[in-house]
């Protein structure tokens, strides 16, 4: 999948898009096709799947920690499937934050395994199996909403409501996955994330659908009063750095320097050294993502000093509705309860 997201997707659409249509049009049928007749297999625990209907984040990490911890505040033990990034994937695998770097695992299952037992697996089903074999009793699966190949009993469909879907044209034209009905018709509940109206065009449709959404927001964790009228370089490797930005200036800072990297991009010495000679030189504080953070760790020599002079800004997704997370989860349950009862009696 595309690491970094062409500018020209969140635009109103250009030449580019519409020069792209014809690939895009095939790329859409397939996806769709895929989708529509994928052989799932049946899990006897609980799957949620936490996706979205375009290419790049919206929030699903923040969303399935948020199910994690809702899920064992009602005694439940979850665990997370990821299909990782990079390093290590033709395996599945237990993902130990202790020891493992996010060049082996990827930094998203780092984050997620500091929450809850995390598997990484390309075959979703044999990570499935294995999270269900170590006492797992509800899996939550970051991503994989249009590709999995296991039977998901709820599906919540996560959409930015600055970026929306972009252009809304489909791969490689734009960011959009798969025809948006033909997500639509597997999707359990939308949830928008932010104030914003980008994405109200997916919910109407969502609604005539009969689909349910939910409303959410970014939190930040932690305290950081401190840095109220801070000048600070502020550097992100994730989907939309923009966001990052209006984080950091809502806690009050000044964002005298930015750096933008590629998703799930691990930077390279000449970059590290740059961040710190610029912090250096200004005198800037330097603030980045928890995911941003993680892909510093284990490393030396002024990668190991970037990681020491950085203050992580730790978000969390906070629900509208507290009750919200829990709804989720035993919907979830009751549809796993009902398939299995469908299953034994059509046995």
């Amino acid at each position: 999948m595309v690491s970094e997201a062409p500018p020209f997707w969140w635009t109103k659409p250009d030449w580019r898009a519409w020069l792209l249509s014809p690939v895009s049009f095939i790329y859409g049928r397939i996806a769709g096709y895929r989708m529509a007749h994928a052989k799932r297999a049946p899990i006897p625990i609980p799957v949620i799947c936490v996706g979205n209907f375009t290419v790049g984040g919206a929030g699903k990490t923040p969303t399935a920690l948020t199910l994690a911890r809702a899920a064992k505040a009602k005694g439940l033990k979850p665990g997370f499937l990821s299909r990782g990034y990079s390093g290590t994937l033709d395996v599945t695998m237990v993902v130990d934050p202790a020891h493992h770097l996010a060049g082996a695992v990827g930094d998203e299952p780092l984050l997620l395994a500091q929450e809850a037992l995390t598997v990484i697996s390309r075959r979703r089903v044999e990570g499935a199996e294995r999270l269900a074999k170590e006492g797992v009793d509800l899996i939550i699966m970051d991503d994989g909403f249009q590709s999995a190949r296991l039977v998901i009993d709820y599906a919540l469909v996560v959409i930015d409501t600055v970026r929306g879907v972009g252009n809304g044209h489909i791969v490689p034209g734009g960011p959009v996955r798969a025809p948006i009905r033909r997500q639509l018709r597997h999707a359990s509940a939308l949830l928008k994330v932010g104030n914003g109206d980008a994405a109200d065009t997916i919910v109407r449709m969502a609604a005539r659908a009969g689909k349910p959404f939910f409303q959410a927001s970014l939190a930040v964790s932690g305290h950081h009063e401190d840095l109220a009228g801070k000048r600070v370089l502020a550097f992100a490797g994730i989907a939309d750095p923009n966001k990052f930005y209006r984080t950091v200036e809502s806690l009050g800072a000044i964002i005298a320097a930015s750096r933008a990297f590629g998703d799930h991009q691990h930077l390279s010495d000449d970059e590290v050294d740059e961040i710190l000679d610029v912090a250096t030189a200004e005198g800037l504080e330097i603030v980045t993502t928890s995911k941003d953070f993680v892909r510093l760790v284990g490393g030396h020599g002024r990668a190991e000093e970037l990681s020491r002079r950085c203050r992580v800004i730790e978000v969390n997704m906070a629900f509208a509705d507290p009750q919200a997370p829990h709804l989720i989860i035993e919907r979830a349950i009751a549809a796993c309860r009902e398939r299995r009862l469908k299953s034994n009696s059509g046995a």
